[in-house]
């Protein structure tokens, strides 16, 4: 059995049929392991979701930020985007289905000495902090008033972690946490606006994983959501990072965890020079 972390997928099916051929997966026999965003501007949305369904034995996901953004246009808040490609899974006989899946998946997966998360975890949380802190979130995402939580969804505030917020403020800011970081500020505030490459990266930011002190470091993060960041895997950081901009012309990456090497798939997709941030 072979355990692999595959990046960012955002409805770009076809690469990720070629990958799993690439690394000779087998269902039933090795384990997937998705770093979130597996729907949404690539060409084939519907196609990624329901396969994550179907082998839903032999695949893990976290939910990323574009399958929020999925599942809040289902409970009818948030605004459609000009690059969404989510139409035939919103208007899909099956919708209510995919949808009580999908809400039922978790932000954040322990295992074999990994995190999973789609975009990172904050340094001053421990692996057990995080854990305790995304299943508030799920909780409220699988519960009987899930219309609630995606009507309070949306927003940067707060910016700064306290274990005194509370209510809808508090699951906020816990779900960007998990969805949504790149940069923090000296202070420790998240950053929105920056979404360029690390060597970007302006003199007041630091990437969350480069904080001082921090306490996760038991585990290794496996994560996606900054495309700009690339492929890199850190023994030293404690970090896998996995998006490699498939939906943008780049590739999409397998890492075998168990040896950590490392697959990577050419995109079909038509590359994109300025592409916009996942």
């Amino acid at each position: 059995m072979t355990h692999y972390a595959i990046g960012d997928i955002q409805g770009c099916y076809r690469e990720l049929q070629a990958l799993l051929a690439l690394i000779g997966f087998e269902h039933g026999r090795d384990t997937l392991w998705l770093t979130g965003d597996i729907v949404n501007r690539g060409p084939q949305s519907l196609e990624s979701l329901l396969f994550a369904m179907h082998h839903a034995d032999s695949v893990r996901i976290v939910l990323g930020n574009h399958d929020l953004h999925l599942l809040a246009l289902c409970y009818g808040f948030g605004n459609p985007k000009r690059h969404d490609t989510l139409a035939p899974i919103l208007q899909h006989p099956n919708l209510r289905r995919m949808r009580d899946w999908l809400r039922a998946q978790p932000l954040l997966v322990e295992d074999k000495g990994y995190l999973m998360v789609h975009a990172g975890i904050l340094p001053q949380w421990s692996a057990e902090e995080a854990k305790t802190l995304a299943a508030e979130v799920e909780h409220a995402l699988r519960g009987h008033h899930p219309r609630r939580f995606f009507n309070h969804m949306y927003g940067n505030s707060p910016d700064a972690w306290s274990p005194d917020l509370t209510g809808y403020p508090r699951l906020r800011l816990i779900t960007n946490v998990f969805t949504r970081m790149r940069a923090l500020h000296a202070d420790g505030s998240l950053d929105f606006r920056f979404k360029a490459t690390y060597g970007d990266m302006p003199p007041e930011l630091h990437a969350w994983f480069d904080a001082p002190d921090r306490r996760h470091l038991s585990h290794t993060v496996v994560f996606g959501h900054w495309s700009a960041l690339g492929y890199c895997n850190d023994p030293q950081k404690r970090i896998a990072a996995l998006d490699t901009g498939a939906l943008w012309g780049g590739c999409l990456t397998a890492l075998d965890l168990d040896s950590m090497q490392a697959f990577h798939q050419p995109s079909f997709q038509t590359p994109h020079r300025h592409a916009p941030a996942a």
